[in-house]
């Protein structure tokens, strides 16, 4: 498939998951393609089959994952949050300082 100038970030993006990416869209029930949710899934970094396993329909299926969390950005956002805590912990701790209460 030609990612045409996405290509370097989908090829960037296989090796972190260390599979290859699946096609951008399946057959609909109407003979016209759509977006089909193992590309979705991919794109979020989760495992295989973690949503297209279940036995969901395709429409269910990508409902899911637009209502999930990718796992990276979640990650991201928790490692700022702790860092935000500790400096708040640090400062709250330091000798000669009074904390507000709240």
């Amino acid at each position: 498939m030609n990612w045409g100038v996405y290509e370097a970030a989908i090829r960037r993006w296989e090796a972190v998951l260390g599979r290859p990416t699946p096609h951008p869209t399946q057959p609909g029930n109407h003979g016209r393609p759509v977006l089909a949710p193992a590309f979705v899934e991919h794109l979020m970094g989760l495992p295989e089959g973690w949503v297209t396993d279940l036995s969901l329909p395709r429409t269910a299926q990508l409902r899911a994952l637009g209502n999930g969390v990718v796992p990276q950005q979640a990650a991201f956002a928790v490692s700022l949050l702790l860092d935000d805590l500790a400096a708040l912990l640090h400062t709250d701790h330091q000798p000669g300082r009074e904390v507000a209460a709240a």
